[in-house]
């Protein structure tokens, strides 16, 4: 499967194609790859923090048993998930497993898991993170970003949905 990230330098993002990205968000997974082990959750805090430059946020809670796994990676993935993955978003909501057995991913150029079918992987460098209530905030620059015209995946009041 080719990457979906081209192996050259990043370019500048494109603010107005940008905020067309944050716009497909509803449900996703980061995945970062400490000690050569990959790793992920489902995550459904994400929102936008600037698009000049391009950064975005994410929280995980303090308990989560990934906390100092993703605390200590420089580089992670969000991949927004399409709306026939909720398995995915299932499966990286579970503890006590391996979570990327059996599911199909490629490595980023900087070897992050990149789960394959979403509807797009935003490729981040950590850039700060802060303590808050009971979550971290994590904020990230977007380096790199692919789109791919498919339905998100939403969670609302307990269900899944198709977004168009």
């Amino acid at each position: 499967m080719p990457s979906l990230f081209p192996s050259d330098p990043p370019t500048a993002v494109d603010s107005r194609h940008f905020r067309q990205a944050l716009s497909q968000f509803a449900t996703g997974v980061t995945t970062a790859l400490p000690g050569g082990r990959p790793l992920g959750v489902t995550i459904n805090s994400f929102n936008s923090v600037s698009l000049d430059p391009p950064l975005v946020l994410w929280s995980l809670a303090h308990t989560a048993s990934s906390m100092a796994a993703f605390e200590a990676a420089g580089v992670y993935v969000i991949n927004v998930l399409a709306h026939d993955q909720a398995d995915l978003a299932q499966r990286f909501a579970r503890c006590g497993e391996d979570r990327f057995e059996t599911v199909d991913f490629t490595l980023s150029p900087q070897g992050m898991p990149v789960l394959a079918g979403t509807v797009m992987p935003f490729g981040r460098r950590a850039r700060s993170r802060y303590a808050k209530g009971d979550h971290v905030i994590f904020i990230g620059a977007v380096e790199r970003r692919q789109f791919h015209p498919h339905r998100s995946l939403g969670f609302h009041r307990g269900w899944f949905i198709a977004i168009s």
